[in-house]
């Protein structure tokens, strides 16, 4: 079931939308045939994660990718693939990211909703 969200908050995404990098997910996967080992960050809850991700993907969720980016990804040129459960939490912690100095920082619209049917699981 789709969450409701608060038009506040579908304001802050909206408006992190128009300074970022969108993909929709069959582009994802486009990237990942040719770029295997690309970073794809799963930005959900941990417990999310834990429930099932994208196989490969690196769990660094919103609530601390600021915290722990540099030190797992300190190339700030480094092409970073953030998606969450449809892309809202992804674009917000993308915005952040680029606010941090990373210039190849991409939300995946449609998150992990889309990603499960198009892509392996673990």
């Amino acid at each position: 079931m789709a969450a409701t969200h608060s038009s506040a908050f579908l304001a802050l995404v909206n408006a992190a939308r128009g300074r970022i990098k969108e993909i929709n997910s069959p582009q994802l996967v486009e990237i990942l045939q040719k770029h295997p080992q690309a970073a794809v960050i799963d930005t959900r809850e941990e417990s999310e994660f834990a429930a099932g991700h994208v196989k490969g993907a690196e769990w660094i969720g919103k609530g601390v990718i600021e915290r722990d980016i540099e030190a797992k990804h300190p190339d700030k040129s480094e092409p970073l693939y953030l998606y969450c459960g449809g892309g809202f939490r992804s674009a917000l912690a993308a915005d952040a990211l680029q606010n941090m100095g990373y210039t190849r920082v991409y939300s995946v619209d449609g998150g992990w909703r889309v990603l499960k049917d198009l892509l392996p699981t673990e």
